[in-house]
């Protein structure tokens, strides 16, 4: 167990390890849950930003909602990404200038235009705790699920609409999952609306948004009311 009370796997040290020996070159940084962070990515263009295993408390119970996540940016944007999901047979990669292929298919958000019927996921945890309570009273379809990382996938490759969390994310949560998702058309914002950058001196990011295009203004409308 970390400290904290999260669960640390010989998985997750086995894939830090692979990634990191294979994804970074010459002049390019490293962020990685698994990594201790030295600084030196902040002097970089391009960095790999890392979730060995996103989802670990239900990869080691089980459950099918853990994903490798696999990100890169470049000067703060979120440029490419790969989420393998080998529980469920997804493989989801991608870049904001050639698109997504899901499993070697070319897919992309959804084109719902309407909130009410959209496919929201949603934090089994933050269900738990009641901070969906006031969502439950519209006209959206609200899934549970764990690793906001395959979630943000699934959005990516249009399996579902939108997906939001209230808890603040570490930028290895979420880069790759933005990446993807910007490159599959939708947008990526956090809950306070703003723009999201990566590669900060601080990689704790506040609540984060991603969306279908056709949806995004009126999740923005959504929130902010809130």
């Amino acid at each position: 167990m970390k400290r904290g009370g999260d669960p640390l796997t010989a998985a997750d040290l086995a894939v830090d390890e692979v990634l990191r020996a294979t994804l970074p070159v010459a002049d390019e940084g490293w962020l990685s849950e698994e990594t201790a962070d030295d600084g030196d990515r902040l002097a970089k263009r391009r960095v790999w930003i890392v979730d060995p295993l996103d989802g670990t408390r239900e990869f080691v119970t089980g459950i099918p909602e853990w994903c490798v996540s696999v990100g890169l940016a470049v000067d703060g944007r979120p440029a490419a990404g790969g989420i393998l999901s080998p529980a469920t047979a997804r493989r989801i990669v991608g870049s904001v200038d050639d698109g997504v292929w899901l499993n070697g298919e070319p897919v992309r958000c959804t084109d719902v235009s309407d909130v009410p019927g959209a496919l929201v996921l949603a934090s089994r945890s933050e269900v738990r705790r009641g901070e969906w309570e006031r969502f439950f009273s519209m006209p959206i379809a609200v899934r549970n699920m764990g690793s906001v990382a395959l979630k943000l996938g699934l959005v990516a490759a249009g399996l579902a609409d939108a997906t939001w969390t209230f808890v603040p994310k570490n930028e290895w949560d979420v880069a790759a999952g933005a990446a993807l998702v910007f490159a599959g058309g939708g947008e990526v914002f956090g809950t306070n609306l703003a723009p999201v950058r990566f590669n900060g001196p601080d990689p704790l990011l506040p609540g984060f948004v991603a969306t279908a295009p056709g949806i995004a203004a009126a999740v923005r409308d959504l929130l902010a009311a809130g």
